[in-house]
């Protein structure tokens, strides 16, 4: 399980350090796609292929439609982390989560989350205040 919320940066290479209490979690390798809200989801890659069947199961069942699927693996980037468990994130994934230099890493239960820093900011004031008030976030 990933939990958690880290601040890091992206270097010149684009690439990012993941938190060091992950990466056991990650030896098999990673898999980087697009999520909801505009930032990456980081999934070790048994989970990966785990939510590519359910996804598939929503879209025979009418509950999702074959875009989310599409977008989910057509973006997608299969990655290993290297010794110092950095990894690198594409431009394509880079530009659709409009990530800077600062970044927020966060854990997401089965995923990472990776969040340009002043767009976590933003998300996270939002959903903390209505955590807070009671309501969904």
């Amino acid at each position: 399980m990933f939990l958690g919320e880290y601040q890091h940066t992206l270097d010149d290479k684009g690439r990012v350090i993941l938190p060091a209490r992950f990466r056991d979690k990650l030896v098999g390798g990673v898999v980087l796609t697009v999520a909801k809200n505009r930032c990456i989801d980081v999934f070790p890659r048994a989970e990966f292929e785990r939510r590519v069947i359910l996804l598939q199961q929503e879209v025979e069942a009418g509950e999702a439609p074959l875009s989310d699927l599409r977008v989910f693996t057509s973006k997608a980037f299969e990655e290993t982390p290297d010794g110092q468990g950095r990894v690198t994130i594409p431009p394509a994934l880079r530009e659709y989560a409009r990530l800077d230099r600062e970044l927020t890493v966060n854990g997401a239960l089965s995923s990472i989350q990776i969040w340009d820093r002043s767009a976590w900011g933003e998300y996270e004031s939002g959903a903390t205040d209505r955590f807070a008030d009671g309501g969904d976030a």
